[in-house]
């Protein structure tokens, strides 16, 4: 599976990104797609998921204020980012997986090679 990030960059807290992932090469056992994030000096933790038939989880932290969606029939999935916070601070990761709940992946695991958002 390739997955090929876009739409990061540098935000006003209280403002909006949307990122993009293009997943290509996507066997069928691969149920999910989704975000995870690595901030500075931290590690690596799971934002939010959908499953193919739309079923969506997201960390307690952004619940409210990001929304996972995905166009099945291009293989893309959308994070739309609002009223972001410096927190929010990350590289953030396209991620597919054969299972996923809530806001973590499980079973056969792919990651993109990120893109960064920086919130001021």
């Amino acid at each position: 599976v390739q997955l090929v990030e876009s739409g990061g960059g540098l935000v006003q807290a209280g403002g909006s990104l949307r990122l993009s992932c293009a997943a290509s090469n996507r066997p069928s056992d691969i149920n999910c797609l989704g975000w995870s994030r690595q901030a500075p000096g931290k590690g690596r933790e799971g934002v939010s998921t959908i499953t193919r038939d739309g079923r969506a989880g997201y960390a307690d932290s952004v619940k409210g204020r990001f929304t996972i969606s995905q166009d099945n029939a291009k293989n893309i999935v959308y994070l739309q980012m609002d009223n972001l916070l410096p927190d929010d601070t990350a590289m953030y990761f396209c991620a597919a997986a054969e299972r996923c709940s809530g806001r973590f992946f499980s079973g056969r695991f792919y990651s993109g090679q990120g893109t960064q958002v920086t919130v001021s």
